[in-house]
This record gives structure tokens, C-alpha cells and sequence, in this order.
């Protein structure tokens, strides 16, 4: 009977030993998914976390054909940029949930009906390389004729921090599309991601380039021979927020997970990841400048949403790329 009664105990821990199942869609490098998955476990031991990793556009992809069938997977989201998350609560997507973290956050950072909070600032500036001729100091820097050909980025049509640079810096009065228009001009090259915007910068091939933050600062740490400039401007910036699906099974679990991920212990994270926690109270990695000193550009995602296809087509019209 001892025996029976035994097996029956530890029979009802393994079934109970997890009372939540959550079930996560994210494009964080699967290193800082697994870790994020772990830290959140061990602050939630009752909660089990069920993860996919994938690209954003792949990840909705597949999202979108599991509504279509009627059947969404995930309870949260965990992906790069706003936009994509406006989109999804324009279409009633989301559930809006006031998380209490959000009082340490710009407001900027996250939607005000709370249906998403950006997690971390991975900023778009200017990297050079230490050969080049001339330190840039400003967006408009690139516009000068003196570096006509000498000029790389990544291409808005390949790369969705690209595209919201794009219309963060056209929305600006002081650049505007004719900034674009100058860059053309110059003969900037326009393709692909930002790996191999920095690739051409690192290697000597062009001497300036347009890249997230944390590829130049890591890079050079280990020897590259690059700087990264925060333009006197500003920078336009992607956030990888977090968002709850209006179609999520585990809601209390999901608002856990966006607890966990806008909390102090969960910034420490991002900050440990090597990225700029969106946590106004939080320090920067090593090689970035203070916090105080890195300015951030106006960008409104829903109008970001609204132009996005139109701001495209006008991009290949300028660069002739499609």
C-alpha cells in the first residue's frame, strides 16, 4: 500500500509539477531565447514555456496561416519591431493588458493601450571605418558629395530595421526624403541586411556605413577596425516587444511572461545579452555611450504601418532596386 501510495504521489508531481503551459513565438537569437525561457521558468517554476524561433516575417507567416485555419499557437509574442505588433492590434489581434512595470518606461516605448512594450533599443547609426578620410558626425555627413561611392546599407526592402529607418529619417523635417534622394545621388549602395553592410565597412571596401548598434560596438571589442558614431540627429530604433495574442489560452501566464520581461530582473538580461535595455532606470553595455547621450528619434509605428508599402515603392524608384 506504502508502494502504491508512493507512485500515486509522484505520479500527481509530474502531472502538476508545471500547472501552466505558455506557449511563445520569437525572433531572439536562439542563445538569449533560451536564456529568457530559463530566467522566466526559474522565477515562475509553476509555469512550463513552449517556444518557436524564427525570423519575424517567417514567424508571421506562419502565425497568420494558423488564424486563417482557425487555430494561433502562441499566448505571447516576442518579436522585432513595433510596426508589425501595430498591425496585429489594428486587426484586434492583441489583448491589451496595463502592465505595472510600464511606469519606468518612456511612454514612447509602448503602446498606450498597452498592447505592447518594447523590451530593448537596438539603434540604426553610422559605422566607419578607422581608415576612412573623414570622422562623420551626423546623418547629413553621408549626403556630402565628398563621399560619393564610399557609402553602404542595408536595403528597406530586405530589412525591416532598415525600413523603419527609413521612414523614421523621411519623417524627420530637417532630412525628409530628399536625404534619400541625396544618398542616391551619392551612389549609396543599398542591399541586403545589416551583416553585410558591416562586412563591407569592416573590410575596407566602403568606408561608411548604416548599421545597428551593437554589430559595430561588439565587433570592434574584438579587434575590427570600425567606430560607431550616434549621429548628432538622433537614431531610429527597433524595441522587440512583447505582446499577448487576443487568441491566447494561458492570458494570467502570458501577463507573467510580460511582467517578467519589462521587470527589472528581466532587463538584466537584455543588458547581459549586450543590448540597450528599454528600462529608463537600467545602465548600457560596455562601448556604448551614456544613456543621457544617445537620442532617439520621433517614430510613430502606425504611421510607419500606413506608409510602409508606399515608402517602399518611392525607395526602388530612387535606388533603382526592386
Amino acid at each position: 500500500m506504502k508502494t502504491l501510495l508512493t507512485a500515486a504521489a509522484l505520479s500527481l508531481l509530474a502531472s502538476t509539477a508545471f500547472a501552466d503551459t505558455l506557449t511563445l513565438y520569437t525572433s531572439q537569437p536562439n542563445a538569449d531565447a533560451q536564456k529568457t525561457v530559463d530566467a522566466f521558468m526559474a522565477a515562475n517554476p509553476d509555469i512550463k514555456v513552449d517556444w518557436v524561433r524564427d525570423g519575424t516575417t517567417k514567424l508571421m507567416a506562419r502565425l497568420y496561416a494558423e488564424i486563417e485555419a482557425g487555430n494561433p499557437q502562441p499566448d505571447v509574442l516576442l518579436i522585432a519591431d513595433t510596426v508589425t505588433l501595430e498591425g496585429m492590434a489594428q486587426k484586434d489581434l492583441l489583448t491589451a493588458y496595463k502592465s505595472k512595470e510600464a511606469v519606468a518606461y518612456d511612454k514612447a516605448l509602448y503602446s498606450a493601450d498597452g498592447y505592447y512594450y518594447s523590451t530593448k533599443l537596438i539603434t540604426s547609426g553610422i559605422v566607419y571605418n578607422t581608415a576612412a578620410e573623414k570622422v562623420p558626425g551626423s546623418w547629413a555627413d553621408l549626403a556630402d558629395a565628398s563621399r560619393k561611392g564610399q557609402i553602404a546599407m542595408p536595403s528597406p526592402l530586405y530589412s525591416g530595421a532598415a525600413l523603419i529607418h527609413l521612414a523614421t529619417l523621411t519623417g524627420n523635417d530637417n532630412l525628409g526624403w530628399d536625404y534619400y534622394g541625396a544618398l542616391a545621388a551619392n551612389k549609396a549602395r543599398a542591399k541586403g541586411g545589416n551583416g553585410g553592410t558591416f562586412k563591407a565597412v569592416a573590410s575596407g571596401e566602403k568606408p561608411y556605413g548604416v548599421v545597428v548598434d551593437f554589430l559595430a560596438i561588439r565587433n570592434k571589442a574584438k579587434g575590427s577596425p570600425v567606430e560607431f558614431v550616434f549621429p548628432k540627429e538622433g537614431v531610429s530604433y527597433v524595441t522587440e516587444p512583447v505582446a499577448i495574442l487576443k487568441s491566447a489560452k494561458n492570458k494570467d501566464a502570458a501577463k507573467k511572461f510580460v511582467d517578467f520581461a519589462l521587470s527589472k530582473k528581466g532587463q538584466d538580461l537584455v543588458l547581459d545579452m549586450g543590448y540597450i535595455p528599454a528600462r529608463s532606470d537600467m545602465a548600457v553595455p560596455a562601448g556604448f555611450p551614456d544613456r543621457k547621450d544617445i537620442k532617439l528619434m520621433a517614430f510613430d509605428p502606425g504611421k510607419a504601418l500606413k506608409d510602409a508599402e508606399a515608402n517602399k515603392a518611392k525607395f526602388s524608384e530612387l535606388f533603382g532596386v526592386n
